[in-house]
């Protein structure tokens, strides 16, 4: 998600790219004060999110905090690690980042932006108690209980057996679980039945065909993964979502080239989309490609030009300019 030489101001700088740390020696307890915002995808807070933050080095050591009305959010007494950082609230699709948590320097402020849930992310066809018990699988799922909501989202479909777009959700749980094989075969049963669907069929086909792609990211497959990613966007080109998670996965993966292909394809899909920019100039930040950079970010501040993250970016064009002197 860069030339070495850059690497490390650069995460520092960003606050939302991994770096390599040892544990705290406590179970994650130290000195260290995070901060961060959430907002929707035109830049409103989204008050009342649920933050949690995990130690990557020991997952069952975790710290949770709510945003208030203006979407910011503080945790005090973080220890030195990878925090996974995930914020989820009803009626939003959730979002995540993963920080480096240090406890001499001061922490960056983390921006997480979530995207409001559409039609086809809760599955028509489905009553009001299935809704809620879908929302209770998400849930579990974002607090890495996979096997628990598994169980829920296959009770679902039992239920439910003609809403083929709760499989997507059964094959989530097995990624995450590592059982790629499983979970790719769902996965290709979901794109299949979309065929037959002539109302949500090419999203649905698309989205699962990213996830197919995604899988065979985490096999190490990176050319079978492109193929798929290919598919999807030319299944449902008219959704730059898709192209922008796409280019999420190729740079939390340091497939930089990549993860710019498909975050400038999210920007031609919709110009005006003020996350889509702000990515493509954090990519192009780490190739230290610095010209391309700023105006990424330029634009990002044209369409984004006064909110807390804005004044991050600013921060990060200043620093580019020192550079380039």
């Amino acid at each position: 998600m860069r030339t070495r030489s850059f690497m490390v101001p650069t995460l520092i700088v960003l606050g939302c790219l991994l770096a390599l740390s040892a544990a705290s020696g406590q179970a994650g307890r130290g000195l260290a004060r995070v901060n961060g915002t959430v907002v929707d995808q035109v830049g409103n807070p989204v008050p009342q999110a649920k933050i949690e933050l995990v130690l990557i080095q020991n997952e069952e050591t975790k710290r949770e905090t709510t945003t208030d009305k203006k979407g910011q959010w503080a945790i005090l007494g973080l220890g030195t690690g990878i925090w996974r950082v995930t914020a989820s609230a009803p009626g939003y699709q959730p979002a995540s980042v993963e920080c480096n948590v240090k406890q001499l320097d001061r922490n960056p402020v983390i921006a997480l932006t979530m995207k409001k849930m559409s039609a086809g992310d809760r599955p028509s066809g489905t009553d009001e108690a299935s809704l809620a018990l879908i929302d209770l699988g998400n849930q579990l799922y974002n607090n890495n209980k996979y096997d628990e909501a598994l169980a829920i989202f296959q009770e679902l479909l039992v239920k439910n057996p003609t809403v083929y777009q709760i499989k997507l959700s059964i094959g989530d749980c097995y990624r995450e679980k590592g059982e790629f094989d499983t979970a790719l075969a769902i996965y290709t049963e979901a794109a299949d039945t979309a065929l037959t669907d002539p109302v949500s069929g090419k999203e649905m086909r698309a989205k699962s065909l990213a996830r197919i792609g995604e899988c065979h990211i985490k096999k190490g497959d990176f050319e079978t993964a492109q193929n798929y990613f290919k598919q999807s966007i030319e299944t449902f080109p008219e959704n730059e979502v898709l192209a922008y998670n796409v280019g999420e996965i190729y740079f939390s993966n340091q497939k930089l080239d990549e993860a710019i292909d498909y975050f400038t394809i999210a920007t031609q899909i919709k110009p005006d989309w003020s996350e889509a920019y702000y990515k493509l100039g954090l990519a192009y930040l780490n190739k230290t490609e610095y010209e391309k950079a700023q105006q990424s970010l330029n634009k990002f501040l044209e369409l984004e030009p006064d909110t807390e993250r804005s004044t991050s970016v600013k921060s990060i064009l200043d620093y580019i300019g020192k550079i380039k002197k």
